[in-house]
């Protein structure tokens, strides 16, 4: 794709967040590759930056070997966490502002100082975690139901949408995230189980290769920004009425509501 050929997608996935979802890029725009996708992402970012957003923090997502085999993977992609992402737990959240909008669990991590690869070590991660909180991510897609491959949910900003962070933050040294259990519940009916371990083996894996993966294109991990590292089980649809909680071994729980 030229620089013309990419702005063109970047605009319309812009667009599809008021006009509605678009068919996958990757049906409209032969040859699309995975460094257009993130060139995508990042000409929408920068849009909206210019409009006066600002960014909170990352999300990765494909952490499941599910979702990679699914999407004929071998390793998860990032998106961006914007300030307007942000909604706080058991306070309504409006059902449309998203098109079709999923909920998944996952563990926060909150950053205390900036992290910066490539070359990143697990024990430099850990060392830049102030704390982690329960949360559940809401993912949408500007793609039509869904149908997206792995260089359309990139180019879609890794379908984020937003957060619903806990309000329980627990040192690092007080939990083992690869053996942390939780447990979704959809309207008081289970919707999904799942273990920290099923993020990379370990959601400090899923930090190491955000930080290498981004700091090889130059970003910064920064001192107070949000990490999601990837969801603990498979997402659900939500809509007008649902509730949605997650409860995680050691870490609390975080409810969501939605108007």
């Amino acid at each position: 794709m030229d620089d013309n050929t990419r702005a063109h997608a970047a605009e319309r996935l812009l667009a599809a967040y008021d006009g509605g979802p678009i068919p996958p890029l990757t049906a409209t725009y032969e040859g699309m590759a995975l460094d257009d996708a993130y060139a995508v992402q990042q000409l929408q970012i920068s849009a909206l930056l210019e409009r006066g957003r600002t960014i909170k923090g990352h999300k990765v997502g494909l952490t499941s070997a599910a979702m990679q085999k699914l999407l004929g993977v071998s390793e998860p992609d990032y998106g961006h966490l914007l300030d307007d992402f942000f909604y706080l737990e058991h306070m309504p959240i409006p059902s449309l502002r998203f098109l079709q909008a999923r909920i998944e669990p996952e563990v926060a991590f909150v950053l205390k100082k900036p992290l910066q690869g490539p070359g990143v070590t697990v024990s430099e991660a850990i060392s830049a975690v102030d704390y982690v909180l329960p949360a559940l991510e809401i993912v949408d897609s500007r793609i039509e139901n869904w149908k997206i491959g792995l260089f359309d949910t990139i180019a879609d900003n890794a379908s984020s949408a937003a957060v619903v962070l806990g309000s329980t933050p627990t040192p690092l040294a007080d939990v083992d995230l690869r053996l942390m259990g939780a447990v979704m519940h959809k309207n008081g009916q289970v919707a999904g189980t799942g273990a920290g371990g099923a993020v990379l083996g370990s959601p400090i894996n899923s930090l190491v290769w955000l930080a290498n993966t981004v700091g090889a294109r130059g970003v910064v991990l920064d001192a107070g920004h949000v990490i999601l590292p990837g969801a603990v089980c498979a997402m659900v649809p939500v809509a007008a009425g649902d509730t949605v909680t997650a409860t995680f071994a050691g870490l609390g729980s975080v409810t969501a509501r939605f108007s």
